[in-house]
């Protein structure tokens, strides 16, 4: 047992896995500060104008599907990284591991 412990903590792959990790946590962090400002200008939108604003719309939901898939890869549930690494939009294509 200790040994497969020992041969887990040198896998150089999963010592990346962890540093983009962390580099996507505090990505994510800014991303949903910026969905809280989204939140806040259609709410603003729909006061002042009476309809949602159809580009915040759009930006919207192209900031909470990104967030999706950091989530996903926070999680394990998928080994493709977010954007920058892969197209902004990536996530209605990924290939999710493990069962469904």
């Amino acid at each position: 047992m200790q040994e497969q412990i020992n041969e887990n903590l040198k896998k150089i792959e999963t010592w990346k896995r962890i540093i983009f990790m962390l580099v996507f946590a505090a990505i994510d962090s800014l991303v949903k500060l910026l969905l809280w400002l989204v939140i806040l200008l259609q709410v603003g939108s729909v006061m002042f104008t009476g309809d949602a604003n159809a580009n915040i719309l759009n930006f919207g939901r192209s900031l909470s599907t990104y967030h999706y898939h950091i989530l996903l890869f926070l999680t394990f549930n998928t080994e493709q990284l977010p954007f920058p690494f892969s197209d902004w939009n990536e996530t209605a294509k990924l290939e999710l591991l493990g069962k469904q």
